[in-house]
């Protein structure tokens, strides 16, 4: 069964910095993108960083120049750098896969549960 858990969250100051991590478990046959999305109360969840399998990268324009996505030398993990964190940045930040498991399958989706961010003074 495959899992993703993410960590790094937590409580910031504007302008300051933080790294979201994320780990995936499980036989994964193999992943085609990773991405974070974020969801703020009252919003819907948005996309924030995209890395493909191929390394090429994508970010919302809100985050562009503040946020850095990169996976590990284990492909299966995931990061996400963000500096110059703003009370806007405020969110869950979700981790998310986009794989197939088994050859032949179908490509899913797969999520983890969910890590705060709080950017408060």
């Amino acid at each position: 069964q495959v899992q993703l858990v993410e960590s790094g969250g937590g409580l910031a100051q504007p302008g300051g910095s933080l790294r979201l991590s994320c780990a995936a478990s499980g036989s994964i046959f193999s992943i085609y993108a990773m991405n974070w999305y974020r969801q703020a109360p009252g919003k819907e969840r948005e996309l924030v960083a995209t890395i493909t399998s191929g390394d090429s990268t994508n970010y919302a324009d809100s985050v562009k120049g503040r946020f850095t996505v990169s996976r590990g030398n284990a492909r299966n993990t995931l990061f996400l750098e963000m500096n110059s964190l703003k009370p806007e940045d405020t969110a869950v930040y979700y981790c998310n896969m986009v794989a197939r498991v088994v050859a032949g399958d179908k490509v899913l989706n797969y999520w983890g549960q969910g890590t705060q961010v709080t950017v408060s003074s």
